[in-house]
C-alpha cells in the first residue's frame, strides 16, 4: 500500500516538528510509527467526530481539497431550505469553516508551494460559492412561486372605486370671478387678514363711534389695535396708497365678523372691486356690474335695479337688485318680475381718495363688494350658509365639481 506523510497540527498534538505515518488500507488510513516526511508539503484538515465534534487531521493539500469538495457536495445535495443552506455555508466558508481554516495554514507552507496551494484554495472557494448561490436562487424561485400561486387576481372581480376629490363650489365661484375680471382688464391684489384700525376703519371715513368699530361686529386681539379685518376693502385702501391711477382692482379674500345665523358666519368670504381714474361715474359702475352679473349667471338682458343707500365709503351710495323667478321650487335669475339684493356699491367718497393721497378734485371712482358665498347660494340652489363650512362630505359630493369642471 502506498504511504502519505502528514504533518501534526500543533494545536491538536503539540508537536509542531512531528511528523507521522499513515497507510491507506481498505479500512481507511492507519497511522505507523514515527518517521521522516517523504513530502514537504501538508495541510491542516478538520474532521467530525460523532457528527458533531471537529478533530484536526492532516495530509497533503490533494487529498485534503478533495475531501472538502466531496463533503460538501454530499452536503448541499440533501438541502431542503434556506436555514440549512446558511448552516453549510458557515460550516464552509465561515469564520471557522473548512475553506477559511485552509487559508490561515498557509503560514506553515514552504514558500515555493504556497502559490499553486493558495490557488486551489482559491478555487475550491470559489466553487463552493458558486453553488451555494445557485442553491439559494433556487430556494428563493421557490418561494416566490408559491407566493404568486396563492396571490392570482380574480379578473372578473369589479374595479375598485375611484374616490376622486371635488372642488369646493366656493373655489369654484372665486375661480370664474377671476376669470371674468380678468377679462374685464382689472388686477387682483390681496391684503393682510389682520389689520389696524387705520386700514380697517379710518382711512375708509367710517366715524369713531360707528356701530361696526364695536367689539359686537369686530373681533379685535387682546392688549393690541390689531383685528381682524371686516372687508377686504382694506385692500383697497393699501392698492391705492401704494399706487396712483389709473386703478382698476379687484380683491378676493376672507372677512370676519360677529354674526352667525343661516345667512350668516363669523368667517366668510368677499369679494371687491374698484376702479379710480378721471371722469369715471356711475354708468361705468353699472355696465360693469351689467356685465360681470350676466357672465356669472349665464343669463342675458338681466335686470338690475339700483336702490339709495348709505356707506360711509361710498357717495352716492346703491344696493343692487336682480331680477328672478321661482319655478319648481328653485330660484331663476333673470326671469319674472321679482328682485333681491345682490350687493352694494357706490362712487367712492372723496375723504377716502384723500386719505389715500389721491387728488379728489382730478379723480373718481366707483367700488362695489359681494359676499362670494351669496354668489354660490343663489347659482347653485344651496339654501343654507352654514354648510359650506360643516365639511360634510355628501354636501361636496352633491354641490362639488369635477377637476375637468374646474
Amino acid at each position: 500500500m502506498p504511504k502519505a506523510k502528514y504533518y501534526l497540527h500543533p494545536f491538536d498534538f503539540k508537536k509542531p516538528n512531528g511528523y507521522i505515518d499513515f497507510i491507506f488500507t481498505q479500512d481507511g488510513l492507519r497511522p505507523t510509527v514515527v518517521g521522516n516526511p517523504i513530502y514537504r508539503l501538508f495541510i491542516f484538515e478538520l474532521g467530525i467526530l460523532n457528527q458533531f465534534r471537529y478533530i484536526s487531521r492532516l495530509m497533503t493539500y490533494d487529498l485534503r481539497l478533495s475531501t472538502i469538495i466531496s463533503d460538501f457536495n454530499s452536503q448541499i445535495s440533501q438541502v431542503k431550505n434556506k436555514q440549512e443552506l446558511e448552516e453549510i455555508r458557515i460550516s464552509f466558508l465561515g469564520k471557522k469553516g473548512f475553506v477559511t481554516e485552509l487559508f490561515v495554514q498557509l503560514k506553515n507552507i514552504a514558500t515555493e508551494e504556497k502559490k499553486a496551494f493558495g490557488a486551489s484554495i482559491n478555487q475550491a472557494r470559489d466553487q463552493v460559492t458558486k453553488e451555494l448561490d445557485a442553491k439559494k436562487d433556487v430556494f428563493e424561485s421557490a418561494e416566490l412561486n408559491e407566493r404568486l400561486s396563492g396571490e392570482k387576481i380574480d379578473l372578473t372581480a369589479p374595479i375598485r372605486k375611484n374616490n376622486q376629490g371635488l372642488i369646493h363650489p366656493i373655489n369654484k365661484v372665486m375661480k370664474e370671478i377671476q376669470e371674468i375680471f380678468s377679462q374685464l382688464g382689472f388686477e387682483f391684489a390681496h391684503g393682510p387678514e389682520i389689520e389696524d384700525d387705520f386700514y380697517n376703519f379710518t382711512a375708509l371715513n367710517i366715524d369713531e363711534n360707528h356701530p361696526a368699530r364695536q367689539m359686537q361686529d369686530t373681533f379685535y386681539f387682546k392688549n393690541t389695535p390689531l383685528l381682524l379685518r371686516t372687508h377686504t376693502s382694506n385692500t383697497q385702501i393699501r392698492k391705492m396708497i401704494e399706487s396712483q391711477p389709473p386703478l382698476k382692482v379687484a380683491a378676493l379674500g376672507r372677512v370676519f365678523r360677529c354674526d352667525s345665523d343661516q345667512t350668516h358666519t363669523p368667517m366668510f368670504h368677499q369679494f371687491e372691486g374698484f376702479v379710480v381714474d378721471e371722469n369715471i361715474t356711475m354708468g361705468h359702475l353699472k355696465w360693469t356690474l351689467t356685465n360681470f352679473l350676466e357672465k356669472f349667471f349665464e343669463v342675458k338682458n338681466l335686470e338690475l335695479r339700483f336702490r339709495p343707500s348709505f356707506f360711509p365709503f361710498t357717495e352716492p351710495s346703491a344696493e343692487v337688485d336682480i331680477n328672478y323667478s321661482i319655478q319648481q321650487g328653485k330660484i331663476q335669475i333673470g326671469k319674472g318680475d321679482k328682485f333681491m339684493e345682490i350687493l352694494g356699491c357706490g362712487m367712492i367718497h372723496p375723504n377716502v381718495l384723500r386719505n389715500c393721497k389721491i387728488d379728489s378734485e382730478k379723480f373718481q371712482g366707483f367700488a362695489f363688494g359681494i359676499g362670494i358665498e351669496r354668489l354660490a347660494m343663489l347659482k347653485y340652489g344651496i339654501t343654507d350658509l352654514r354648510m359650506f363650512f360643516e365639511n360634510d362630505v355628501r354636501f361636496l359630493k352633491h354641490f362639488g365639481f369635477k377637476p375637468s369642471e374646474f
